[in-house]
């Protein structure tokens, strides 16, 4: 099951983004990802959160459609985003899809990437999705799905990534160790379709790019 979440960050979508809708089991706005949902006219078939980022006419206007409001306190332990994550996991998705998830608060954003390596969602695919990058966790082993002449930058999560390897790329590791905090994994090349990674012990953030980006 594949779900599309709208978060309430700067969005930047994909150049297949109706193809993605049109595959799509579930779309769910995180609060003021239903301003994107809006401006783009796609009908949710949830939004989510507190709220605070959608006047009562927006509200109205979303209910009238008869789409799902869940409202939940403004004094909240998760932000919008998780709940809606929770609520596509609840709903049955392995694989989601997030849109807008980036933006202009740094604080947003890594707390919105990190709950991709949250042990909650370990049985789901989270990818993040702005403009021609790819953002996903890897734990143990992933194909990338990239093409050839893309960059992939492996970014160790929580502390060291223990036994990397991979295949496909034109700087190749073997059973090899990425230091927390080292940039030694960051703009790898595919050289070859189906790239994969793997690793023993840890946690990899994985963004893919295209070589035009400098």
């Amino acid at each position: 099951m594949l779900a599309i979440v709208f978060a309430n960050g700067d969005l930047d979508p994909p150049a297949d983004l109706k193809e993605q809708l049109a595959a799509a089991d579930l779309i769910v706005a995180a609060d003021g990802g239903a301003l994107h949902c809006r401006a783009l006219s796609i009908r949710p078939d949830v939004v989510i959160g507190d709220l605070d980022s959608l006047d009562a006419a927006a509200r109205t206007d979303f209910e009238t459609q008869e789409v799902q409001v869940l409202s939940h306190p403004t004094e909240k332990d998760q932000t919008d985003l998780e709940l809606a994550l929770l609520h596509a996991k609840e709903a049955g998705a392995q694989e989601i899809l997030v849109l807008a998830g980036l933006g202009r608060r740094w604080d947003h954003s890594f707390a919105n990437l990190l709950l991709a390596a949250h042990p909650q969602f370990s049985s789901q695919r989270i990818f993040f999705l702005h403009g021609q990058q790819r953002l996903f966790i890897i734990h143990r082993q992933a194909r990338l799905a990239a093409k050839v002449g893309e960059r992939v930058s492996l970014l160790p999560l929580g502390g060291d990534a223990l036994g990397v390897s991979t295949r496909g790329l034109k700087y190749p590791l073997n059973r090899e160790t990425l230091v927390f905090g080292s940039s030694r994994g960051v703009s790898n090349v595919v050289d070859e379709e189906n790239a994969e990674v793997e690793l023993a012990a840890g946690c990899l953030l994985c963004v893919v790019s295209p070589s035009s980006l400098a």
